[in-house]
């Protein structure tokens, strides 16, 4: 039994909602697949708890564009991320100040599991955006529609599930092709032996369904478990207000889930 957490975003209220709920169920093992900071005004707390509460991670396009440089973002994102990275650096405490560097520029691109999940021989792979480009690429619930070459080429690179982020938006891909929302799905996903999916598992920090309740899941024998939980978004979206270098937006959207 292991939780999956993804795009906290350097919110610190969903962050402690998300693990608050994760420590009820007596889920022990947590990974993440990036974007723990970025928009939101508590990075050095958010990257704290992760450090201490998850087994694994993986490197998010913030978390990237913190290290080293944000590419192809939007001013508000990339305003966020110089405002970011100043914060990791005026850090006093040189042992908490080096922990936070060396945990971001430890992480991996992906990388995989293999376990029995009920009956079923898992091969689980973690990457923050995409099979094909783990960092950066979109994968949006029309792409099924859309872009069917790409759905395809990404089905091609998974080998049998793998785990996402990145787009805010829950939900399974399946290579009929075929999206499913968790709504659809009843919450839960079944993992099969014979059949591949592509599982976003949502946003913690800034979700974009329209539904502004934290995101994630927790994998309990073979199933998937979809997890919404409310937090104190205004809280949140307060402290974005209140840091000038920070994008109001990025608090408006917290009311919305946008």
């Amino acid at each position: 039994m292991f939780a999956i957490i993804s795009d906290v975003h350097s919110n610190l209220e969903a962050l402690t909602t998300v693990l608050d709920d994760i420590e009820k169920r007596g889920i022990k093992t947590i990974y993440c697949l990036g974007d723990v900071v970025g928009y939101a005004a508590n990075p050095r707390e958010c990257l704290d708890l992760v450090i201490e509460k998850t087994d694994a991670s993986v490197f998010g396009n913030h978390d990237y564009a913190v290290l080293y440089e944000p590419t192809n973002f939007n001013l508000g994102a990339e305003q966020a991320s110089y405002w970011t990275r100043k914060v990791l650096e005026d850090e006093k405490d040189v042992e908490k100040c080096d922990q936070r560097w060396n945990y971001l520029g430890s992480q991996q691109m992906r990388w995989t599991l293999k376990t029995k999940l009920g009956d079923v021989d898992a091969h689980l792979d973690f990457v923050h955006a995409s099979p094909r480009k783990p960092i950066n690429e979109y994968l949006f619930p029309d792409d099924v529609y859309t872009t069917l070459g790409k759905i395809n080429a990404l089905f091609e690179r998974t080998r049998h599930i793998c785990f996402v982020g990145h787009t805010h938006l829950p939900g399974v891909f399946l290579d009929d092709p075929d999206f499913y929302t968790p709504d659809e799905l009843g919450g839960v996903y079944p993992i099969l032996q014979d059949e591949k999916a592509i599982i976003n598992v949502g946003s913690v920090g800034q979700p974009r369904d329209r539904d502004n309740r934290a995101s994630y899941v927790y994998i309990e024998n073979n199933e998937v478990h979809f997890v919404r939980l409310e937090y104190d978004y205004k809280k949140t979206a307060q402290k974005i207000y209140d840091t000038q270098e920070l994008d109001n937006f990025e608090g408006d959207r917290l009311a919305d889930g946008r």
